[in-house]
């Protein structure tokens, strides 16, 4: 019988630890299936962050590092300034990269270093139990903000893609979705061109993932993928806002 599936090289064999419903697990399979088709699994270095990634380390089946809160861009400049011929890449959630670590972020962009960052926005707080994120929805409720999110108290959520477009640095830039499967076909692609951006030395790349949090958003699995659908995509629209000319 012809094998028509199985499980990427670079993805080992052992049970996700995220909640049911969590989109996490789909985000890994992507990024190892682009590793294996690439052909850069010897050569792929992972920075872990903090957050319900931090165990990254546990089912890539790459060299891998952590940072700290926030600090991951950091960890990956370093590794590739000296080791240029890696491809280097981090992993990181909302509430490392959009709040501690927005520094970290821009200005890893802003100086153009050749490293792609894989950015998964579920707009909440997750391991540490659903409090307010920098990119949690205006009039969401979480642990922190019972009543919703306010814009006279709390601000407006914030939009990393926008950020980092104008930035002469950054090479491309581009935000997918995983709440179906033509857009998870349209998130591998992305995270594709990421790295062949990186490969071909043409700078900085960052793909940023919509994903689900039921657990934190009190939703049945089913319901988060509508509730992301209905709620996350009109404010944070999906697509490639910056591509350079050498990748299409």
């Amino acid at each position: 019988m012809k094998k028509v599936f199985s499980r990427p090289k670079s993805l080992k064999d052992m049970p996700f630890h995220y909640c049911p419903g969590c989109t996490h697990g789909i985000a890994h399979r992507l990024v190892c299936e682009v590793i294996d088709e690439l052909d850069i699994q010897g050569v792929a270095v992972g920075v872990g962050s903090v957050g319900c990634s931090v165990f990254t380390m546990n089912y890539f089946d790459i060299d891998m590092l952590q940072g700290a809160h926030g600090r991951a861009p950091a960890v990956a400049t370093g590794i590739k300034r000296v080791l240029p011929d890696r491809v280097v890449f981090t992993y990181q959630g909302d509430g490392d990269l959009a709040a501690i670590g927005t520094g970290e972020f821009i200005h890893a962009a802003t100086r153009g270093e050749k490293i792609t960052v894989i950015y998964i926005n579920n707009a909440v707080y997750g391991m540490t139990g659903g409090q307010m994120a920098p990119t949690t929805l205006m009039g969401q409720r979480t642990k922190t903000t019972p009543g919703g999110r306010d814009k006279d108290i709390n601000g407006f959520p914030i939009k990393v893609c926008e950020i980092l477009v104008p930035l002469e640095g950054s090479a491309y830039v581009a935000r997918v979705s995983l709440h179906n499967p033509k857009s998870i076909i349209q998130a591998k692609k992305a995270i594709k061109k990421a790295f062949t951006v990186q490969i071909k030395g043409l700078g900085f790349s960052l793909v940023e993932v919509l994903s689900t949090c039921p657990t934190n958003w009190s939703l049945t699995p089913l319901e988060a993928v509508k509730w992301l659908e209905e709620n996350m995509i009109p404010y944070y629209p999906l697509g490639e806002f910056k591509t350079p000319a050498e990748v299409v």
